[in-house]
């Protein structure tokens, strides 16, 4: 990855078809960019590719147009075809190595881990920034027990790329995972759920100081 171009750190706003109200894909993302989102990252699994196609490019330009970052989940073909900044990956998707193989040495690579073996095994296949957790509690994904902000300190001390926390985490508890070590706070139903969606974004994103 060009590090000097693709900036992860800050709030990551996962746009899921569920999550939002009723409400489309780009209007969501829309409102989180606004305020203050730095990367946007697409994931429906109701959907096929051929349905994600253009919401991918329409969410593509969106980021575009906000000097932030576009990230597709689990697919690297869709990333490829929308001309996304990257791919996030789970630990049952492509393993990293084959994805670098196929995008390039220029897009980015985040890959979902629970555990500090996984991050360092993530790290090692050549992932440019790991997701972990879930934080705290959540109902959104099923990924285990939460890590809390302990767990998270751990990994943070075994590996060197970026770490974007994940799971359960909202305005009220975001400071308390910056503070223990996370480059990025990945969030789906705090914002895409908010009645006001930039609202809730600026709450998030300002704890990193970006607006």
């Amino acid at each position: 990855m060009s590090g000097d171009i693709h900036d992860i750190r800050g709030l990551h706003v996962i746009v899921d078809g569920e999550h939002t109200l009723g409400r489309t894909h780009a209007d969501v993302a829309s409102a989180a960019l606004r305020g203050g989102a730095r990367v946007i990252q697409l994931r429906d699994k109701r959907l096929t590719v051929r349905e994600l196609y253009p919401v991918a490019l329409e969410l593509r330009e969106l980021t575009r147009e906000h000097g932030a970052v576009f990230i597709v989940n689990d697919s690297v073909e869709l990333a490829l075809a929308s001309g996304a900044d990257g791919v996030h990956l789970g630990q049952g998707d492509m393993p990293a190595d084959v994805a670098r193989r196929l995008m390039g040495p220029d897009r980015i690579i985040g890959v979902s881990t629970h555990s500090v073996d996984e991050a360092m095994a993530a790290e090692q296949s050549g992932a440019d920034y790991i997701g972990f957790g879930p934080m705290f509690v959540t109902a959104t994904k099923d990924a285990g027990a939460a890590k809390g902000p302990e767990g998270l300190k751990l990994v943070r001390g075994c590996v060197r790329i970026p770490v974007v926390a994940i799971g359960g985490i909202k305005a009220s508890n975001a400071k308390q995972v910056i503070d223990a070590g996370a480059d990025g706070i990945a969030v789906i139903t705090a914002v895409t759920a908010a009645e006001d969606v930039e609202a809730a974004a600026r709450e998030i994103a300002g704890q990193f100081g970006v607006h």
